[in-house]
C-alpha cells in the first residue's frame, strides 16, 4: 500500500509511522523538513497550495492520513487535494468531541458530539461535519478517528506536564502539585504505541470507509492515582493539593493561562471511560497491552534520555504556587 501521513512525526504519528513500516506499507511523509528513516519524504508546507500541488502532482494513494488538520477550512482543502487522488482518507478528530458533561458513563462512537465549552473540540465536530457530507454527497472516501489522551512524548497531569517537565521537577523535589476536583475521576491514557496497533489495521480497510473510531487502552484510572503513578516511575511520592476545575480555569484566565479552561472544563474534568467494541470488532487483533504504569516509565526516561526535552516552565511553577497559595488561604 502506498500510503500518505500530512505530518507523521508527533506524540501519536511517530508510533503509527513505525507501526505503518513494519507493516510494509509505503510511507511518505508530507511536512516541512523533518526526515524519518524508512519513509519518503516529500517536503512542502501544507499550508502553501502551490507547492503541496507541485510536490503531490505525479502521486494517487491507497490512504492520506492527516494528522494536523484541525478546521473545517484546512479540511475543505484537503478534499480539493485529494479528491479522486485516494482510496481512503483519515481525519485525526478527537475523542473530547464527544458530548460535555456525559449523560451516559460510557463512550461509545454514537455517543453524542458536542462540547460547548472548547474551540478546539467544536472545530474538530465541525471538520468531522464537512467529511460526512463529502462522504454522502460526493462519495470521499473517510474514516474519522478519535483518539484520546495518548501519550508517549507527552506527561499526562493537571498542570505542568503534556510537552513540559515541570511536574515530574516538582515531584522530585518533594514540591507539591495540583489535581482537578478530588481526583476520583476515572480516565483513559493510552501509550501511543497500542493506538498505533489498531490505526494500521484501519489504513486501507475498506470496511472502515465511512466510519468512525475511537481507539484507547480499556484501562481507567483515576486522576490521583494518574499522579501517584508519576510520581512512583521515579521513586517518589505525590504530594497532591486538590482544586476545582472551575477555579483553576477562573485562576488561569487571570494569570494568562487561558487554554487550560477548554481543557479542563471541556475535557478533564469529565470522566472518560470508552467501549472499545468497535474497534476490536474492525481489527479483530487489536488489544491494548502497556499499562500505564510501564508506559509512564518509558516516557520519562525519553524525556531524561536529552536535557533539552527537561523543560521546567517558571511560568507554571508560578501559577502552581500561587494556585496552592491562594488555595490554602480559602481553607
Amino acid at each position: 500500500m502506498k500510503v500518505l501521513f500530512i505530518g507523521g512525526t508527533g506524540n501519536i504519528s511517530t508510533s503509527v509511522s513505525k507501526a505503518a513500516l513494519d507493516n510494509g506499507i509505503e510511507l511518505f511523509h508530507l511536512n516541512r523538513g523533518s526526515d524519518f528513516a524508512g519513509v519518503t519524504s516529500l517536503h512542502a508546507d501544507i499550508n502553501d497550495l502551490n507547492a503541496v500541488e507541485m510536490v503531490l502532482k505525479h502521486h494517487t494513494w491507497d490512504c492520506v492520513v492527516d494528522w494536523i488538520a484541525f478546521t473545517p477550512e484546512e479540511v475543505e482543502r484537503d478534499y480539493r487535494l485529494f479528491q479522486g487522488k485516494t482510496k481512503q482518507y483519515i481525519f485525526i478528530s478527537s475523542a473530547s468531541a464527544y458530548q460535555k458533561p456525559l449523560l451516559m458513563p460510557v463512550i461509545t462512537e454514537s455517543t453524542p458530539l458536542k462540547n460547548p465549552f472548547w474551540n478546539y473540540s467544536r472545530n474538530k465536530i465541525a471538520c468531522e461535519d464537512l467529511l460526512i457530507r463529502h462522504y454522502r454527497e460526493d462519495d470521499f472516501p473517510i474514516t474519522i478517528v478519535r483518539p484520546s489522551h495518548t501519550y508517549r512524548k507527552i506527561l499526562p497531569a493537571t498542570l505542568g506536564g503534556s510537552h513540559e517537565y515541570t511536574v515530574i521537577d516538582r515531584i522530585r523535589k518533594g514540591l507539591p502539585i495540583v489535581v482537578h476536583g478530588d481526583g476520583t475521576s476515572l480516565w483513559t491514557l493510552t501509550h501511543a504505541d497500542d493506538f498505533a496497533k489498531a490505526f494500521t489495521g484501519l489504513i486501507g480497510n475498506g470496511y472502515a470507509i465511512g466510519e468512525a473510531f475511537h481507539i484507547t487502552s480499556d484501562e481507567a484510572l483515576s486522576w490521583n492515582r494518574i499522579h501517584e503513578l508519576l510520581a512512583e516511575a521515579v521513586g517518589c511520592k505525590a504530594n497532591i493539593v486538590h482544586c476545582t476545575s472551575d477555579f483553576i480555569a477562573d485562576f488561569g484566565d487571570t494569570e494568562g493561562f487561558t487554554d487550560l479552561r477548554g481543557s479542563l472544563l471541556g475535557d478533564k474534568a469529565y470522566p472518560a471511560v470508552f467501549d472499545n467494541t468497535k474497534i476490536k470488532r474492525f481489527v479483530p487483533s487489536y488489544r491494548a497491552a502497556i499499562p500505564f504504569a510501564e508506559g509512564i516509565r518509558h516516557t520519562i526516561q525519553w524525556f531524561e534520555a536529552d536535557p533539552k526535552r527537561m523543560v521546567v516552565n517558571e511560568k507554571t511553577n508560578r501559577l502552581i504556587n500561587r494556585l496552592i497559595e491562594v488555595q490554602e488561604h480559602r481553607h
